[in-house]
């Protein structure tokens, strides 16, 4: 079974979303998706300061299986990208929750982290899926 850390919130396309002290959010990719994917070698990541509805697609993970869309889980502004990324893409498989974080925003609505799941929730998704 992956790893789900509690303190994260997750979207069924396997994104996780952790609130940063600021109040601004933090978006990566679980470690099943990164599991799902095999070794990533190229990740494309939204512009910063782009403004982005939840849903938006906002990049690509490629790895030697396959190519996936990242999808924006909330609504906001891009603030930061993990630059990391460019040169070390792996970073994603190695550490998926910390080094390996896709973008930071602000949010434009904070009422749209109910609609995500907490960590029970995303284990019995997972379960559900296979």
């Amino acid at each position: 079974m992956s790893n789900i850390p509690s303190n994260l919130k997750y979207l069924s396309s396997h994104e996780w979303v952790r609130i940063e002290e600021d109040g601004n959010v933090t978006i990566g990719i679980t470690e099943h998706a990164q599991e799902a994917l095999g070794d990533i070698v190229f990740i494309e990541l939204p512009e910063l300061e782009s403004i982005m509805a939840s849903g938006d697609e906002v990049g690509v993970v490629e790895s030697v299986k396959a190519a996936s869309d990242l999808y924006c889980p909330l609504s906001g502004e891009i603030i930061a990208i993990n630059e990391l990324l460019a040169d070390s893409p792996e970073i994603v498989n190695s550490d998926p929750y910390n080094d390996g974080w896709l973008f930071k925003m602000t949010l434009s609505d904070e009422g749209e982290l109910g609609d995500l799941m907490d960590a029970d929730q995303y284990a019995e998704h997972l379960e559900s899926e296979s």
